[in-house]
């Protein structure tokens, strides 16, 4: 069994903790020491048979993905990156065209990676029962006993009565879209509707065959991107024009609605895809008041609330059920009940072109990271992390110098034909135009003070000459 682990998502709804260029999934925003895709991978440890995954993600993302597969020590037998997004049911194609090269009975368990899931022996005796049906032929969606009235959620109608496919399988009557309140209320008094999950379980060649009689046009634009696909790295880049060719779709509306070969597997296991704020409350430990508190926080006469904050303390007094989120850069403050109108700040923020909305101030790179923590006429200055035995490029700006002040560690730095060290205290100074490289020879994290100076500022301002990553000027 090879799991397939999505990992495409934006995340707009956790903003500002979730922002374009590292979204919910690479954020560790319920257990305080795992990313929620590293969540997602461990949970399967313990499942018979299982072989490393396969991950379908963004082209921005696949330096995290690699970082956090590495963190937990976790082979994988493939990283494929989508130029473009095409909904779920293309990038199920990717992997299922991937997975066949090495195992004609490939059978996949498509998982997102953004989902929380706390009773992990329910979920493995699911998988178990999916596995067995799945091999019966059929294409298997996980649906989710609800607990509340929810209209957030798609809903699959089935006869609960009725256990047509053993073990434990049911077939499905109707695929339902998000409903209003008053109906949700309905689906849940009727007893016969369950969440639709977005988790799914079927052999690669069932699954292709389905989209050849369906999506046939999905089928031969991800064969030709496959095809044309290129190695870099840990990562397969997939051919952009051609799956940009591709029709955007689910797999639910491309599949799972039409078909009369779909399975059901009921999964009542502690499940949540922590897609909003609300959300990430309810999976949070609460405390006597109904609080849930990450970081620094001092309450008084405060009910049912979510503080998450990185740095700063944040106060609430006579307060309840409030959600505030404060970040570096960004603060959030809002009434539980409006978590969907995230979205419309994230959009204003994208119509201003502002960088709240994109990046965070603390941004990720394959060789450490940086932190912004001045900015002002003709002048930056950040704070860097890089990673023991990690470089930078070998580079050079046009409208900027820097000053490099080393604070933890060694640094290794290259300056047009010296290369020289520099350890704690110590400081150097790179000349507009002038070719240099950064790097960590230590065993600890280096850190260093970087003092940009000059009429441009901008990321883009940089002229790669060599690169480990495999990097253009343009890339990130």
């Amino acid at each position: 069994m090879i799991p397939v682990i999505l990992s495409g998502g934006s995340g707009t709804r956790l903003w500002p903790l979730s922002r374009k260029q590292r979204p919910k999934q690479f954020l560790p925003v319920v257990d305080e020491d795992n990313t929620l895709l590293q969540s997602t991978l461990l949970r399967l440890q313990g499942v018979s048979h299982l072989q490393p995954p396969i991950i379908v993600c963004n082209e921005d993302h696949r330096f995290m993905v690699a970082e956090q597969l590495h963190e937990l020590n976790l082979a994988h037998q493939g990283i494929l990156l989508e130029p473009v997004g095409r909904n779920t049911a293309p990038a199920i194609v990717l992997a299922a065209l991937h997975a066949l090269k090495a195992d004609p009975d490939a059978m996949m368990l498509v998982l997102p990676a953004d989902h929380v899931i706390t009773d992990i022996q329910r979920f493995h005796i699911a998988i178990d029962h999916a596995e067995k049906t799945a091999k019966q032929g059929k294409l298997v969606t996980f649906g989710i006993v609800p607990n509340k009235a929810e209209t957030g959620y798609g809903y699959i109608k089935y006869n609960k009565q009725d256990a047509e496919i053993k073990p434990l399988a049911y077939k499905v009557e109707q695929f339902v879209e998000k409903p209003d309140q008053a109906t949700a209320e309905s689906y849940l008094n009727d007893g016969h509707y369950l969440w639709n999950s977005g988790m799914f379980m079927f052999q690669a060649k069932n699954y292709l065959d389905s989209v050849a009689q369906y999506e046939p046009d999905i089928l031969q634009a991800c064969q030709v991107a496959i095809q044309k696909a290129e190695r870099d790295i840990d990562f397969i880049r997939v051919d952009n024009k051609s799956f940009s060719s591709s029709p955007n779709i689910s797999i639910d509306n491309a599949i799972m609605e039409r078909s009369d070969n779909i399975a059901l597997i009921p999964l009542d296991a502690g499940w949540n895809d922590v897609g909003s704020w609300p959300a990430v409350w309810e999976v949070g430990e609460q405390d006597e008041y109904g609080n849930v508190v990450r970081g620094n926080s001092m309450l008084h006469n405060a009910n049912n609330n979510l503080i998450y904050t990185e740095k700063r303390l944040v106060a609430l007094v006579g307060v309840e059920d409030l959600v505030v989120v404060d970040t570096k850069d960004a603060t959030l403050v809002m009434h539980k009940d409006r978590a969907q109108d995230i979205k419309k700040i994230v959009q204003r923020l994208i119509d201003k072109n502002a960088s709240e909305a994109q990046n965070h101030s603390e941004v990720y790179r394959p060789w450490g990271c940086y932190d912004c923590i001045d900015v002002g006429y003709r002048f930056q200055v950040k704070r860097i992390t890089v990673n023991p035995g990690a470089k930078l490029s070998l580079q050079k700006h046009h409208h900027r110098a820097e000053h490099w002040v080393v604070v933890k560690g060694t640094a290794e730095v290259t300056c047009d034909d010296k290369t020289f060290l520099l350890t704690e205290n110590q400081s150097t100074y790179i000349p507009l135009g002038s070719m240099h490289r950064l790097a960590n020879p230590g065993k600890i994290p280096l850190e260093m003070v970087e003092v940009q100076s000059g009429g441009y500022l901008d990321e883009d301002d940089i002229e790669r000459y060599d690169d480990q990553y495999g990097r253009s000027d343009n890339d990130k």
